[in-house]
């Protein structure tokens, strides 16, 4: 991804074919696009859209808008992560067709990598929650 000038040896270059997205070197999935592979992967067949956001929300405890998981799944196309295509309408849903996902190759790859990064970061590192003063919670190292 970087590399230096025949030209001038002391000049810093980017290799912009090599996952450049948005002015920001992509070095590996943020959390929620990890959260998004994830589920998709584990729903299977049954991977849309709908489905995809209740699988965090029971996963995580927490909701995500419709706005970040359509942005996200968009943004995970445009990597070549996921592909997408519009199913059949159903009665259920009033006729709206649903937003079917399929994780890629290059998906599986991107997911595993982070998933082995986090648990290389984590090997040896045992956290607990220690109150503070004030009725703050630290996390100490064990």
């Amino acid at each position: 991804m970087w590399g230096w000038t025949a030209a001038e040896p002391a000049v810093l270059c980017l290799d912009t074919a090599v996952d450049y997205n948005h002015n920001v070197i992509v070095i590996m999935l943020g959390e929620f696009e990890y959260l998004m592979l994830t589920s998709a992967a584990r729903l299977g067949e049954d991977a849309y859209g709908a489905a995809i956001r209740l699988h965090i929300a029971d996963a995580t405890g927490r909701r995500c808008s419709i706005g970040a998981l359509y942005t996200t799944l968009d943004r995970l196309e445009t990597k070549g992560y996921i592909k997408t295509w519009m199913g059949d309408a159903t009665p259920q849903r009033g006729g709206r067709p649903k937003r079917m996902v399929r994780v890629t190759a290059k998906g599986i790859r991107a997911a595993s990598e982070f998933y082995a990064v986090v648990s290389r970061v984590s090997r040896g590192a045992a956290w607990e929650a220690k109150p503070q003063q004030g009725g703050g919670l630290c996390a100490v190292p064990q």
